[in-house]
């Protein structure tokens, strides 16, 4: 089920989606890891941080749109499925899936059968919605979230999918 009537497109994020992105990503995040990262990761993530990070990262985002609105987007980089957020008025609503199978889409055009990325045990919901949707986790790991004086260690879970192959048509 998605957004019932609502017209859904996936798409390539633009410079003017920066602002939506920026404002899904900050409070997506809150609801994640407040509680379940360490202090210093959020000392170090306040809202202006999410922002500008959403403009440097627009290459690497695939936006969801709901009704000519920005409702999710994931952010791609080689292998690993950096982001995934939907908007708090779209949970529950099914369009977190085909987000994540454009992740898993641009994984696959990467030249990659094997996608990856990274959960704080904590986030719950995030977990059982990779577990439903074919991604294992293969346990815990120190993932390094870049910081302005360097990284920060992130006790996190790898979660994994095979991804099939695309058949070519001629």
């Amino acid at each position: 089920m998605t957004d019932a009537g609502a017209a859904v497109e996936l798409r390539e994020a633009r410079a003017e989606d920066a602002e939506s992105i920026a404002a899904i990503w900050y409070a997506g995040w809150r609801d994640g890891h407040l509680g379940n990262v360490p202090d210093e990761l959020v000392a170090i993530r306040p809202q202006e941080s999410f922002a500008l990070r959403a403009v440097q990262r627009i290459d690497d985002t695939t936006v969801l749109m709901v009704a000519g609105e920005v409702a999710g987007f994931v952010m791609v980089v080689d292998d690993e499925v950096e982001q995934v957020y939907v908007s708090g008025d779209h949970r529950g609503s099914g369009v977190a899936a085909p987000l994540l199978g454009a992740a898993e889409d641009q994984v696959r055009a990467n030249g990659y059968q094997r996608a990856w990325l990274a959960v704080v045990p904590g986030n719950i919901r995030a977990r059982k919605f990779y577990a439903r949707n074919g991604w294992s986790d293969e346990g815990p790991f120190a993932h390094l979230a870049p910081g302005p004086d360097g990284p920060v260690s992130v006790p996190c879970h790898r979660y994994v999918k095979r991804l099939a192959r695309q058949l070519e048509l001629r």
